[in-house]
């Protein structure tokens, strides 16, 4: 009598597509994005006298400084938005970038004992840490809301129908992070120097995306390299919809969109091509 053939639950394949993001995989494994999630947002406050409060803690003094530094010292151009709200809207949303960015991009060297003893779909570590921020992000993004209608009240800002653009920004920036995440942590597992690097080359990227000036304060070279940057479409989306100003157009969204499309495609091929055998060189 011949035994019926086993079936297992699980294959672990060497090949398959460096296109794969192999999201069916990661759908199998959603509680253990969730249990990562979790121990992020525990840990990050577990030790803290505050707590999540710094939540809000954070962009609000980051906000009083730009106020200080770029608004009344430097006396930069707001577009006539009130000059904390203006503000407010740029921190809250290069926060959840940068936040994104900087945990994306350690993932083999920050993770690397617990991917030598378990097997999971490594994309769900990108992933938590991106939707990890996203609760951050979540919190912070309530206390622009309140800001905004302490403003709207006074007549200050004329929001429009760009609002509803806001998910989509959102899932922008989150697929900007996860694959400029990917690249660099992909490189970092050869090149210790590039974390390094990175943190200070986001804090440079900051200036160089319209948070704490509007895109109309730049003119000549400056601005048509602006264009092409990515962020640059989102964030002046975003301070369209909501306050009504900014040198915006559906146009220069669609760019930032192919280019951070392209840049996750990249990123997926290099990220599935370095995992085979990132254990041998972290």
């Amino acid at each position: 009598m011949t035994q019926p053939q086993q079936q297992w639950t699980e294959t672990i394949e060497a090949q398959h597509s460096l296109f794969d993001l192999k999201l069916s995989e990661v759908w199998r494994y959603r509680d253990l994005v969730y249990m990562f999630v979790k121990r992020d947002f525990v840990a990050g406050f577990k030790q803290t006298v505050l707590g999540p409060l710094w939540f809000f803690i954070n962009p609000i003094l980051t906000t009083v400084v730009y106020l200080v530094i770029f608004g009344n010292i430097a006396n930069l151009s707001t577009d006539g938005v009130p000059k904390i709200l203006f503000y407010l809207a740029g921190v809250t949303l290069w926060n959840y970038f940068s936040s994104c960015l900087t945990g994306a991009s350690s993932v083999f060297t920050s993770n690397a004992a617990i991917f030598g003893k378990v097997y999971f779909p490594r994309l769900v570590m990108p992933l938590t840490i991106v939707i990890s921020n996203l609760m951050r992000f979540g919190v912070q993004f309530l206390l622009f809301l309140i800001v905004f209608i302490y403003y709207l009240i006074q007549g200050e800002v004329q929001p429009n129908i760009w609002v509803l653009a806001t998910p989509f920004l959102i899932f922008l920036m989150g697929c900007f992070a996860l694959g400029m995440g990917m690249i660099f942590s992909a490189l970092t597992t050869k090149y210790r120097d590039l974390q390094m690097l990175l943190g200070f080359g986001v804090s440079l990227y900051m200036y160089a995306t319209p948070v704490v000036y509007p895109l109309s304060a730049l003119s000549g070279i400056w601005k048509k390299l602006a264009y092409y940057n990515p962020l640059t479409g989102i964030f002046e989306c975003f301070k369209y919809g909501w306050l009504g100003s900014g040198d915006f157009s559906a146009i220069l969204l669609a760019v930032s969109s192919t280019i951070i499309f392209a840049l996750l495609a990249i990123g997926t091929v290099i990220f599935n091509k370095v995992e085979k055998s990132f254990m041998d060189s972290v």
